[in-house]
């Protein structure tokens, strides 16, 4: 490559703002993760599969917590819901793509549907609320015969390979990245730091708070419904205590505190955090509950940015900049 060619590339990535690089720089690891991922074991497969599906739970999540403010303890209920109408949709006949889409639109009717309720409530009576509608639909499903009750539904078709399924939540987390990009870094993302700060003074001056934490509500919630459908494809089977289950709701928030509420990397860096520590202890359950515990008291008392706040005030002080 010529010196001209070098210069002109240089100030093509200096003029290019900090959260399209960052972008950028995550999509093209992984579509060499992509490339590789032909020579990978199965092993290797299962972990980045898993470490995919909960980056993407995270992007939606740290969207509404981290700068809507909307702390939601729902995260269930729209993983589960996902999961149960693609295996639904596909023992129907439904081509995957169709029950894919219709799993993610599912949950993004779920949210527009419950929204009038509670966006009624706010602050803890918002996080309460979304817990007892994680709650209300696991029992609703235990209950519901059509649905399989206690047992579930068991997929009929045969699922995609390993590496099929790899590549699908690649491509979510993908799409999930560029969309995350896209609502941070326009004029949407200032009036959703608006109305997370002061939704009434948002509103006195022109902020149409509903419509604006709407959209961040609708769109995470097609995220995670998008992303319970892929989990409920690689099980084979949905039942309501796992689809439904709490811990999808405590993974997931602890992924965002640890890496940052707010920050661009939180998904990223919180997920390879919190997947490492349970793969590394993984034969110690209870240590490894205790222990995320012990961590995540700690990054809120002394890093309420998380892993990601810190690595980036370390950066702006090896660089010599300000330390805030």
């Amino acid at each position: 490559m010529s010196q001209t060619s070098l210069s002109a590339t240089a100030i093509a990535l200096r003029r290019t703002p900090p959260g399209l690089a960052l972008a950028i720089g995550v999509l093209v690891v992984f579509a060499a993760l992509a490339l590789l991922s032909g020579w990978a074991g199965d092993y290797a497969l299962e972990l980045v599969f898993r470490l995919l599906v909960l980056m993407t739970l995270a992007e939606a999540w740290n969207l509404l917590a981290g700068y809507g403010g909307l702390v939601s303890l729902g995260t269930a209920s729209f993983v589960g819901l996902g999961a149960y109408v693609l295996v639904g949709a596909m023992n129907r006949g439904m081509p995957l793509a169709l029950a894919w889409a219709a799993a993610g639109l599912a949950a993004a009717l779920l949210a527009l549907l419950v929204s009038r309720a509670v966006f009624r409530l706010r602050g803890l009576y918002f996080t309460v609320g979304t817990l007892a509608l994680a709650e209300a639909l696991r029992l609703f499903m235990v209950n519901f015969q059509p649905f399989g009750g206690a047992i579930g539904l068991f997929l009929a078709p045969d699922a995609p390979s390993l590496r099929g399924l790899f590549l699908l939540a690649l491509g979510l987390f993908a799409a999930a990245t560029l969309l995350m990009q896209l609502a941070t870094a326009s004029r949407y993302s200032i009036l959703l730091r608006a109305v997370r700060d002061d939704e009434d003074a948002a509103a006195q001056i022109g902020v149409r708070a509903f419509r604006i934490k709407l959209l961040a509500f609708v769109v995470a919630s097609l995220l995670m419904g998008l992303a319970g459908a892929l989990q409920g494809l690689k099980l084979g089977a949905v039942e309501p205590y796992g689809m439904f289950g709490l811990q999808w709701t405590v993974n997931v928030l602890a992924i965002v505190v640890i890496g940052g509420q707010g920050q661009r990397l939180a998904a990223l860096i919180g997920a390879l955090f919190v997947v490492s520590l349970g793969e590394v202890l993984a034969s110690y359950p209870a240590l490894h509950l205790a222990l995320t515990g012990v961590i995540l008291i700690l990054v809120i008392r002394f890093a309420p940015q998380g892993l990601a706040g810190l690595l980036a005030l370390a950066w702006r002080r090896l660089r010599g900049g300000p330390a805030t």
